[in-house]
């Protein structure tokens, strides 16, 4: 049976960095109003990024929320590939080492027809009523999708707010968002998770329900 496992590493580096963006890039992108953020979290595999991430949104008690996440997929504590999970429960296989096929970030195959028939449906502002946007991750793994980095270009364009985490390194979009104007920038490890998610909840206070 797999098991899956929480925190996402594809072998490549990572860096630990948390971005709040109010006015998002590039240059034509709106102005954010004040019931709106943009917040980028990454950092080292097992830091806590999925679980700091679920900690919000359960302590934010906001409805209307939309998105995914990813993690391991571990047989016999072997790491085989990620799979992703949307937070209406409806879940699937973003990449496995049985996948086959030229669309390959290190050993795995990605599934990218699933992940845009699937997932990326979901990060449509225009037409997903959600107040707040899950991303879990802008990874060289679903950047393979031209339909994903589009929909998280029109997300970060739009007046929704996202919570998001994504790759150290990388180009195209993985750069892109990192260098949105007006970002604010926090160390995130295990010793000081609770505090940056304390940081991240009073930034998102204005979406929690009455």
């Amino acid at each position: 049976m797999h098991k899956l496992v929480e925190e996402r590493d594809t072998g490549l580096p990572c860096c630990v960095l948390f971005v709040v963006a109010v006015v998002c890039g590039p240059k034509d992108f709106t102005v954010m109003s004040s019931n709106s953020a943009k917040i980028l979290l990454t950092g080292l595999p097992g830091c806590g990024k999925t679980t700091a991430i679920m900690k919000i949104i359960d302590t934010l008690g906001c409805e209307k929320v939309a998105g995914f996440y990813t993690r391991e997929i571990r047989q016999n504590n072997v790491r085989k590939g990620f799979s992703w999970k949307r937070l209406d429960g409806a879940e699937g296989i973003l990449a496995h080492i049985n996948i086959k096929g030229p669309l390959r970030v290190g050993k795995y195959g990605v599934d990218v027809a699933g992940f845009e028939e699937s997932v990326v449906p979901i990060l449509d502002a225009g037409q997903i009523a959600a107040e707040l946007f899950i991303i879990d991750e802008i990874g060289k793994m679903e950047c393979l999708s031209g339909k994903f980095v589009a929909a998280v270009r029109r997300l970060f364009a739009s007046e929704k707010s996202v919570l998001a985490t994504v790759a150290q390194k990388g180009a195209g979009l993985i750069s892109e968002v990192k260098k949105y104007p007006n970002t604010k920038v926090f160390n995130l490890t295990r010793s000081d998770c609770d505090k940056t998610v304390t940081e991240i909840l009073k930034i998102l206070s204005f979406l929690r329900e009455p």
